[in-house]
């Protein structure tokens, strides 16, 4: 049996090699990542003419562990909390180092205008108020890892203030509370099964926070992906969590789309983060997310050692002792 700490270091691995494994394969069609990859078994280098990921090595990883990572360091400063402004210089700070190095993998549709806002001096309660994309589920991991789901209403409210300067929309907060729900319920040993359940609650409790916004319902949508997906038919599975739910950056379609993976491999989740790969669109995204709950529910042993050691000495990570430092601040339970 893992203990919480070999699990949350599980959700923050996760998180990591869910990402690498999509950086090559995001924004391709499922139909491009097949032609050029075939079956996506491991890291690999994109294509040298990739729009965002040309040169990086197999095993990056990209802005979704990044700005966790961020998110995990803004926690860590507050004790637990979120000081909105500072969330926000460290985002401005990231987009600005990002830029310097050359990166094409800069901040999403929302955060990118938030971000602009505030260089612009726009007032923090303003500028993320239309963001509906799935930015703040990208990063919500480090809240899982914080707070317990025995206070759901607490989990939702640190989500909303993580989510608050680039996304403070009911959908973004619905789909960024489930993924951190579902982080916080594996770290306190549920199943992927109960896990989801915790988080189709969280991104229910979600919907209502923040600015509405025209979309569908997060939690509705989660369930919809579970029930489409057949373990006895992999590959029809695929196709309609492709065709049906949606692998762009909408987080009605990538959050219901990491969910749908986790439930055709509930069991599995370096095979989950492989298939969550293999969709295209926003992969890196929906494997990270995939991953981080998946690790969060099966702990370090999830993840084959190798994969560790190359996400760890590619991008010079040290998440064991970020786990710790976030699961000694955990409350709720």
């Amino acid at each position: 049996m893992s203990t919480a700490v070999d699990r949350a270091r599980g959700a923050l691995y996760g998180l990591a090699i869910g990402d690498a494994l999509g950086m090559p394969t995001q924004l391709m069609s499922h139909e491009e990542v097949t032609a050029c990859f075939g079956v996506i078994d491991g890291f690999r280098e994109p294509p040298a003419d990739h729009l965002i990921a040309a040169g990086l090595s197999a095993g990056s990883i990209t802005d979704d562990t990044e700005q966790a990572l961020l998110l995990a360091d803004t926690l860590l400063a507050g004790g637990g909390q979120i000081d909105s402004e500072d969330l926000a210089r460290r985002l401005l700070n990231w987009a600005e180092r990002a830029r310097e190095r050359g990166s094409l993998d800069l901040l999403g549709p929302s955060s990118s205008a938030a971000v602009a806002a505030l260089v612009s001096g726009g007032p923090l309660d303003e500028v993320g108020r239309f963001g509906a994309t799935n930015g703040a589920a990208m990063r919500i991991a480090p809240v899982g890892l914080i707070i317990s789901t025995g206070d759901l209403d607490a989990l939702v409210d640190l989500v909303v203030e993580a989510s608050r300067v680039t996304h403070h929309t009911g959908i973004a907060i619905a789909g960024a509370a489930a993924v951190a729900a579902a982080v916080s319920a594996g770290i306190g040993g549920a199943t992927v099964a109960e896990a989801t359940t915790l988080g189709i609650r969280a991104a229910e409790l979600g919907q209502r926070r923040g600015q509405w916004v025209a979309g569908a319902a997060v939690a509705r949508r989660i369930a919809w992906a579970i029930g489409l997906v057949d373990a006895r038919h992999h590959d029809r599975s695929v196709r309609d969590i492709v065709e049906l739910v949606g692998t762009s950056l909408a987080t009605q379609e990538s959050v219901p789309a990491a969910f749908g993976v986790l439930a055709l491999h509930p069991a599995d989740p370096w095979q989950a983060c492989l298939t969550a790969a293999s969709l295209g669109g926003d992969s890196d995204t929906i494997a990270a997310m995939a991953g981080a709950i998946a690790g969060a529910c099966h702990g370090m042993d999830a993840w084959p050692l190798e994969t560790v050691q190359t996400v760890r000495e590619i991008n010079h990570l040290d998440l064991e002792i970020i786990a710790e430092k976030l699961l000694a601040l955990r409350s709720g339970s």
